[in-house]
């Protein structure tokens, strides 16, 4: 009896050992289920809604015509930016596909592809405080606000002169600009990228402004995936051929980024 259970053990642990190597190949994984399930946040211009409640944006567009290429489904995912990680390797989600912004920390958990767009934090205020608000030293006795575990976080926490400010963390880029708009936070600091697209006379934050201020080095989007994951290879292959075609270009043009393409995409 001792005999059988040591051996029911033994083929178990090799039932296993065998699925977890399965696993690892996130290719097949995905291949095999027919989508990929792509992280995301409502943000302008990379993924958002239009007037008719259909998802739109350069990342949106960008990751359909991967999927396509790769022969499975899109699937966008909304997800809690602060646990995005945790969404990733507990394979709620198999990608972060958000203008997510490529860091040294980051890459210790994250294996990423070739950066796609440049970005950079940038801070905004109500125009009826720009006579108040007109460099770092005055901005430091302002209330901050930026979206949780973001780039933008990291931007007011890692600056000598804004890194002791009164600072609340909020579950989005566009909850940002809202509480600016509702007095509950003096300045935001959000991506470059969606602050250029949102903040037009024409929008609902007419009202906002971006300050031409330095905050922090230009940045570059990447898409996310597992580490030791296979994905990021396979799908620098198809964004090279995405480029040739003139695809990311089109895209890019639709959504006024053409500027902001790093040299690999052009």
């Amino acid at each position: 009896m001792k005999k059988l259970m040591l051996f029911l053990m033994a083929a178990l642990m090799c039932t296993f050992a065998f699925a977890g190597c399965a696993e690892k190949d996130d290719y097949e994984y995905i291949k095999k289920r027919g989508k990929l399930i792509i992280g995301i946040t409502y943000f302008e211009p990379m993924n958002y809604k239009d007037d008719q409640e259909k998802l739109i944006g350069f990342d949106t567009e960008f990751a359909e015509a991967v999927c396509e290429a790769l022969g499975v489904q899109a699937e966008f995912q909304v997800i809690d930016w602060s646990k995005k990680e945790f969404e990733l390797n507990s394979k709620a989600i198999d990608c972060i596909w958000n203008g997510f912004t490529v860091t040294e920390e980051r890459r210790q958990n994250v294996d990423f592809t070739v950066s796609y767009l440049k970005n950079k934090q940038c801070i905004v205020i109500r125009k009826s405080d720009a006579e108040t608000y007109t460099s770092l030293q005055a901005l430091a006795a302002a209330k901050f606000g930026a979206e949780n575990e973001s780039a933008g976080e990291s931007a007011i926490k890692g600056n000598d002169t804004l890194k002791n400010v009164n600072f609340t963390g909020v579950e989005s880029q566009k909850k940002v600009l809202l509480e600016l708009k509702s007095l509950t936070i003096d300045a935001g600091v959000i991506d470059y990228t969606m602050a250029k697209a949102s903040i037009r006379e024409d929008s609902d934050y007419s009202g906002l402004m971006i300050l031409d201020l330095e905050l922090s080095e230009e940045e570059e989007y990447a898409i996310g995936f597992r580490k030791g994951s296979n994905l990021d290879e396979k799908v620098n292959e198809i964004i090279e051929q995405l480029v040739a075609n003139g695809t990311i270009a089109q895209i890019a043009e639709k959504y006024n980024l053409t500027d902001l393409l790093t040299d690999a995409l052009k």
